[in-house]
């Protein structure tokens, strides 16, 4: 079986206690597939950098790389195994391609990869590696960086990028179910009539082509996770999830596979 891949929006922390229609999403796909990979390689902006890296930790810890939030948050753990040998795996597909990633065997998992896996995987039993995000890249470098990755898929790696299809925090309002800002669900409406229409270019051109890109997306580190599943995984996309959160946060989900 070859795998597709996943583009999740992570959102708030909070959804590590706020499931929504999120979390059952997330699991509902997991439990679809009939089985877990071998190991996942995941990719959050909340480890970005010039550049590239790979966790290289042998045991994952969750790291609560935030502050602010109630007390139940910071007991919640995912010590899930780290993989050492995809982290060279992965490196050694990206020299192929003359790119370099450095090892780092002190990263932990942040929230952008931990709290999605909580729902896709709760026991925790399948192997983990954090790639970081190449903040120097563009969408279509960073797809042309998930094609690097694509061979992955044929050796029972699950490649995740962990992002926000809307991500403006000054436009966050409580509660979670707060009516979405104006400019989101047609944010979300563009993105899912390109995928379906398979226009690929006017992806890849969102910030001067997608309505309300500017509000939706301040800066873009976000959104970028999309476009490293998207190129690994293909152009032809399922949706899985469409929710909206704290009014500003588009909690979409889909799956690659071509």
């Amino acid at each position: 079986m070859r795998w597709p891949t996943l583009f999740v929006s992570h959102g708030s922390p909070m959804l590590a206690v706020e499931p929504g229609r999120t979390g059952p999403a997330l699991a509902g796909w997991s439990r679809a597939q009939g089985r877990k990979p071998a190991a996942i390689l995941v990719v959050s902006p909340h480890w970005m950098g010039q550049g590239l890296a790979l966790s290289t930790r042998g045991e994952q810890v969750a790291w609560h790389d935030f502050g602010g939030f109630p007390p139940e948050l910071y007991t919640l753990q995912y010590a899930a195994p780290g993989s050492p040998g995809l982290a060279g795996r992965v490196r050694d597909l990206l020299a192929q391609q003359g790119l370099r990633a450095d090892f780092d065997p002190r990263r932990p998992l942040d929230h952008g990869a931990w709290v999605p896996l909580r729902y896709l995987y709760p026991g925790a039993d399948v192997p983990v590696v954090q790639l970081s995000l190449d903040m120097g890249r563009d969408a279509a470098g960073q797809a042309e960086l998930g094609r690097a990755l694509a061979p992955l898929r044929d050796e029972d790696v699950l490649v995740i990028g962990s992002g926000s299809l809307t991500h403006n925090l000054r436009d966050v309002r409580m509660p979670q179910d707060a009516p979405p800002a104006a400019y989101v669900p047609p944010f979300q409406d563009w993105y899912a009539r390109n995928l379906a229409e398979g226009n690929l270019q006017a992806l890849l051109d969102w910030r001067a082509r997608a309505p309300g890109a500017a509000r939706a997306h301040p800066h873009d580190d976000h959104l970028m996770p999309f476009y490293v599943a998207l190129g690994a995984g293909g152009p032809r996309a399922t949706r899985l999830n469409d929710e909206v959160a704290y009014a500003a946060l588009a909690m979409d989900a889909y799956q690659f596979a071509d």
